[in-house]
């Protein structure tokens, strides 16, 4: 796969799709199933929050759609593109230029500014430097963080810190944005801002989201809800907003 495959190949279906995915750990007795023949889609524009208790297979199904992991057994689609046909560097490249990722943990660099932090993804895409700080500010100002280019990390507040990790997650316009436990360090007003921003930039700007979490509050901000409990999906439901 070359990196202009996956945009230059006509894809008018889901963003992702899981077809009968199971993933295995270890084998024999010692074998864990953490996901067990799991099916679903994820269209553009959807925010869908994955959520279980731990052990449900959340996670294992997070790092699969992040391309960290492949499935033991199943197929995962990625615009069309079966992921586990790709090397490690084809992943590694997927990644780079389609995905986004916003943690518990911001991941930021402490010394550095919200500026040269946000430029960081993009010098690796090469970006000139001129492009880059335009990139950079537009994204800054998406997250309303557009007067704390200049702070470092160490100088903002947890919010804050997560605000510019969203908006280093997006600032590639990826084509999907993995947020896993993003209010996990948070207390209850600054989750909330973040789940506001997040569905803002669901509703306005359609992107694609996929949520983790475990918590029923900040869940009740995506429109679609998968629940996982033993690797299957025991529950959908969608929001009556959606």
């Amino acid at each position: 796969m070359a990196e202009s495959d996956l945009a230059t190949k006509a894809h008018d279906g889901p963003v992702v799709a899981f077809e009968h995915v199971a993933k295995v750990y270890g084998d024999g007795e010692m074998a864990v199933r953490a996901l067990d023949d799991v099916t679903f889609d994820i269209y553009p524009g959807e925010f869908v929050a994955v959520m279980g208790s731990s052990g449900s297979g959340k996670s294992t199904t997070m790092n699969i759609l992040g391309c960290l992991d492949t499935p033991t057994h199943g197929r995962y689609l990625f615009k069309g593109v079966d992921v586990k046909t790709l090397t490690r560097d084809q992943r590694a490249l997927l990644r780079r230029h389609y995905l986004g990722f916003v943690f518990q943990g911001f991941n930021l660099l402490s010394r550095t500014t919200a500026l040269e932090n946000l430029e960081l993804p993009l010098i690796y895409r090469r970006i000139s430097k001129a492009d880059r700080r335009d990139m950079a500010m537009e994204a800054l100002h998406a997250v309303g963080l557009e007067n704390r280019e200049h702070h470092t990390a160490a100088e903002l507040s947890g919010g804050q810190q997560q605000r510019v990790a969203i908006a280093r997650a997006m600032v590639t316009s990826p084509s999907l944005l993995l947020a896993d436990e993003p209010t996990g360090n948070l207390d209850t007003a600054r989750s909330q801002e973040i789940m506001e921003l997040l569905a803002r930039l669901n509703s306005e700007d359609g992107l694609t989201i996929v949520l983790v979490t475990h918590e029923e509050e900040m869940a009740a901000f995506a429109g679609r809800r998968l629940e996982f409990r033993d690797g299957n999906i025991v529950h959908e439901s969608k929001s009556q907003a959606a």
